[in-house]
């Protein structure tokens, strides 16, 4: 006897703001990577969107939800609705620019272009999150220790990892358990660069004025909130950054295209880490009777996972 397999499903939003604006970031491409990583599950489905409206009608009956924007975020009613999902069992895995938002400029602070500079709005969401995005240095190649190795989003990740990709700098709740550190310091951005903020708010850095959280997960209720700030990536169309590290390129020129972190064996397993950690309830319920003596349970390491890779 066969028992019928058990669906799971994620709600992806990836995009810019305004609508379909790249907003410094390729959209597509980290898209398709999301979606490929998902697809290394069996029985998944996806409902795609480009921002946070309609979650009244993509959350319910989803295990997951996985946010890489650059702009969108949600009012307030729907951060409310996101955390009773969350509450009730839902698992969100955020990636890079979800932490920031909307912005204001600062008509007393200019940029060595002469336009004026912006500080970041907080905003409900960010305390759903747990972490509000303030700034980031130019792109520059770090290395990434991974802490808690133990963790199912960080389980066959190597100790320690290179990478180059956006340093950010971040507010951080305090109940945050911390998956992934790198050793940035404080930040470095050059004079007018980025955006202003107060710099007791940088709770990311950490005791040691060295070390920074570039990843966390946070319990709430039955379900669970992770972070990556990793994942910067830019094609020409999608108005890149105006300089970065002379690590990432001679001279700081911005390279047309930019892959960073996605580019690391280790964000992949991380990714695919992601998609079994959000469906580890469903896929905990997914189990083939092959006969009334036996029952075959998915590995509770690697729940769900397609054969084909590792």
């Amino acid at each position: 006897m066969v028992d019928a397999p058990v669906r799971h499903r994620a709600h992806i939003v990836v995009g810019g703001y305004p609508p379909g604006n790249p907003a410094s970031h390729d959209h597509d491409y980290a898209r398709r990577r999301i979606l490929e990583a998902l697809g290394e599950i069996e029985h998944s489905h996806a409902t795609v969107a480009g921002d946070f409206e309609d979650l009244e009608k993509w959350l319910p009956g989803s295990d997951l939800m996985v946010t890489y924007t650059a702009g969108p975020i949600p009012t307030d009613e729907q951060a409310a609705f996101i955390a009773e999902w969350v509450e009730a069992g839902g698992r969100w895995f955020a990636l890079h620019g979800t932490s920031g938002g909307r912005a204001r400029r600062v008509p007393d602070e200019v940029q060595p272009s002469g336009r004026p500079r912006r500080r970041m709005l907080r905003a409900a969401y960010h305390e759903v999150l747990g972490a509000f995005f303030l700034n980031h240095p130019p792109a520059r190649k770090f290395d990434v220790d991974v802490v808690d190795r133990e963790h199912p989003l960080t389980r066959g990740l190597p100790a320690r990892f290179t990478t180059m990709d956006e340093p950010y700098i971040l507010d951080v709740q305090p109940d945050i358990h911390v998956l992934m550190t790198a050793p940035l310091g404080p930040d470095n951005s050059p004079e007018g660069f980025g955006f202003v903020y107060d710099r007791e708010l940088d709770t990311g850095l950490m005791a040691d004025g060295r070390t920074r959280a570039v990843g966390f997960v946070r319990e709430r209720g039955n379900g669970a909130v992770a972070y990556i700030p990793l994942g910067h990536n830019h094609a020409p169309t999608t108005q890149p950054q105006a300089i970065v590290d002379e690590s990432v390129a001679p001279g700081g020129i911005t390279p047309p295209v930019f892959r960073g972190s996605w580019e690391t064996e280790a964000f992949s397993r991380l990714l695919r880490n992601a998609m079994a950690w959000g469906f580890r309830a469903s896929l905990k319920r997914d189990r083939v009777v092959t006969s009334p003596e036996r029952v075959d349970e998915q590995p509770d390491a690697e729940p769900g996972r397609k054969p084909s890779r590792d």
